[in-house]
């Protein structure tokens, strides 16, 4: 998969459609599934700061938290995502599987 390639063209989107929070979304996406956690959290960031009740943005940067050992400020985003969308399955199985961690 071209996770590269796709950052670049979900960049082109964003200098043309600076409130796009689906490519801040894909490209925080992007970002994770290439190891680039603390820049993914910007993304997610950015996008939640545009759309405050987006749901994907908060599930992405609890995952990207999850992955830097910041189990706490994934357990809120994962809240978060639950507080908007309660039949959110994955924020459930997510924040659960932090809160594993936590007890180790």
């Amino acid at each position: 998969e071209d996770y590269r390639g796709a950052i670049a063209d979900y960049s082109k989107t964003i200098e043309f459609d600076p409130d796009n929070t689906d490519a801040f979304n894909n490209r925080g996406l992007a970002k994770y599934n290439l190891g680039y956690y603390k820049s993914a959290i910007a993304d997610y960031s950015k996008a939640i700061e545009i759309k405050p009740d987006d749901t994907y943005a908060y599930f992405g940067r609890g995952g990207a938290k999850q992955q830097l050992g910041d189990y706490r400020g994934a357990i809120a985003d994962f809240n978060k995502a639950i507080e908007i969308n309660p039949e959110f399955n994955m924020a459930y199985f997510s924040r659960e599987l932090v809160k594993l961690s936590l007890e180790e």
